[in-house]
């Protein structure tokens, strides 16, 4: 059954420009402003599930400074993904607090 399903995903590459449902990005959640950061659930596809990911961004002055993270769970659904990596980003920026930006590098993990 599942070498069908292999066959069936190749079929469907080659209609759709060399990307299975199943290599496509995960769905990612809107902005979700908290404090004066901006946070972006980005869960990664990894076969069925969906890995813990995501970037908090800040304003200071004119320049976007970036803070990435990315964590070991893993989900079944993509929008328990998206709610864990919410609560997981402000719970960084709480623990953080001002020092999550204060060496002022313009992008770094977390």
């Amino acid at each position: 059954m599942r070498y069908m399903a292999s066959i069936f995903s190749s079929i469907v590459s080659i209609f759709s420009g060399g990307k299975s449902a199943e290599d496509s990005a995960a769905p990612k959640g809107e902005p979700q402003l908290y404090g004066d950061c901006a946070i972006y659930a980005e869960p990664r596809k990894e076969g069925s599930q969906f890995r813990l990911a995501g970037r908090i961004e800040k304003t200071v002055g004119d320049e976007v400074l970036v803070r990435n993270f990315i964590r070991a769970d893993v989900f079944s659904s993509s929008d328990d993904a998206i709610e864990c990596t919410v609560r997981k980003a402000q719970q960084i920026i709480d623990q953080h607090g001002p020092s999550l930006f204060g060496d002022g590098e313009k992008e770094r993990q977390v």
